[in-house]
């Protein structure tokens, strides 16, 4: 395993950052002849060159369990990045938010997964949740109905964004 400590960066004041399958997904992928997704691969990459270093990332293994499926040379490149980063548990009690996150409504049950990583993200404290899932995830009518759920059982959602919100500006670090 590889770490790096980022010179002048203070670690444990870093912001926290979940990385959502997707991230991963658009990092690695081959360009996409669609050039709304070709724009988001970019983004995801620039964000990845760019600002990666001024947060800590994590992941969970249902990231892990998503990046393994599919062709395998994209899984093997998907893997090779997340093994780089420490995985947050999926504890009794993020199974119990996903499940009340699915039993409300919130987030459909063919998404469940999708109810896993906010729940990992939401019990571990992280700052944000990046995504390109804008179906499940980062979907403003999604989002509140998960932000009243989340606070009905105790927690604060942590900001879901993509990695374009997430880029900062000139005056940022």
């Amino acid at each position: 395993m590889v770490s790096f400590l980022w010179i002048g960066a203070d670690v444990s004041a870093m912001e926290t950052v979940y990385l959502e399958t997707t991230i991963v997904s658009y990092m690695v992928s081959d360009p996409s002849r669609d050039l709304i997704i070709a724009g988001h691969q970019q983004i995801t990459r620039d964000w990845w060159a760019d600002r990666r270093q001024f947060f800590s990332c994590s992941v969970s293994q249902q990231v892990v369990d998503e990046a393994s499926k599919g062709d395998a040379d994209q899984a093997a490149r998907r893997l090779a990045i997340l093994h780089t980063l420490p995985k947050l548990p999926i504890t009794p009690t993020v199974s119990q938010l996903a499940e009340e996150l699915v039993q409300s409504g919130a987030i459909p049950p063919k998404a469940a997964g999708d109810a896993v990583h906010v729940a990992v993200a939401t019990v571990a404290g992280v700052g944000y949740v990046l995504t390109w899932n804008c179906r499940h995830i980062a979907n403003a009518q999604v989002l509140k109905q998960v932000a009243n759920v989340c606070a009905h059982c105790g927690y604060e959602l942590p900001s879901v964004c993509t990695p374009e919100e997430l880029m900062g500006g000139d005056t940022d670090v």
